[in-house]
């Protein structure tokens, strides 16, 4: 019996992990977290909006440490949706959309 109840909890674990994972089709591909910047203005082209935010420095320029760079992207309006990238350190690790 316990045996069973492991086993539904870890499908279900994966199931949820799987559904949770954003994604954003645009007109060359599919663009998903782990993409790069380069991989996703190749499929996905100029976002409409786009702004870094730079790693913290200390008084003498040096970066401290855990900084990095923080990019957000804006896609859309698409049917009234629009798509919120987050890319840290060059790399895609959300996607939120909303309509407005």
């Amino acid at each position: 019996m316990r045996k069973t109840t492991n086993i539904c909890i870890a499908l279900a674990m994966t199931a949820f992990s799987f559904s949770a994972s954003a994604g954003l089709r645009c007109d060359n591909g599919l663009v998903s977290e782990g993409d790069t910047t380069l991989e996703v203005e190749l499929k996905c082209g100029k976002p409409v909006n786009s702004s870094v935010t730079n790693p913290a420095t200390d008084a003498d320029g040096n970066l401290l440490e855990g900084g990095a760079t923080v990019e957000r992207w804006v896609y859309g309006p698409n049917n009234g949706m629009y798509r919120y990238l987050r890319f840290v350190d060059g790399t895609l690790v959300d996607i939120d959309s909303k309509r407005q």
